[in-house]
């Protein structure tokens, strides 16, 4: 079960991506993380770069909303994405 925890103006949860996938897309559930799949490599910034626009775009809100709170040099990330509930990321899993 992913775990997400509201915050006032948004939400926080936690993310694993795998870079250098065939196409960006969301995977699923990887124990209390999204696993999402990017296709950009992990080099200067790329991958997470697209985590970020790949989040906004899927949750409708700008990219300034998406933030990586932690995590940004490894796979397992937590992201806070400010203007939206826990319905919407439980959403993205549908």
């Amino acid at each position: 079960m992913v775990r997400i925890e509201e915050r006032e103006g948004g939400v926080l949860f936690a993310v694993r991506v795998q870079p250098r996938a065939s196409r960006t897309e969301v995977a699923g559930a990887h124990g209390e993380a999204i696993k999402i799949r990017l296709a950009a490599p992990p080099v200067e910034g790329a991958a997470n770069a697209e985590l970020v626009a790949f989040l906004a775009k899927q949750l409708g809100v700008s990219r300034s909303a998406v933030r990586i709170v932690k995590g940004e040099r490894g796979r397992n990330k937590v992201v806070e994405v400010e203007g939206i509930a826990r319905a919407d990321v439980h959403a993205l899993l549908s």
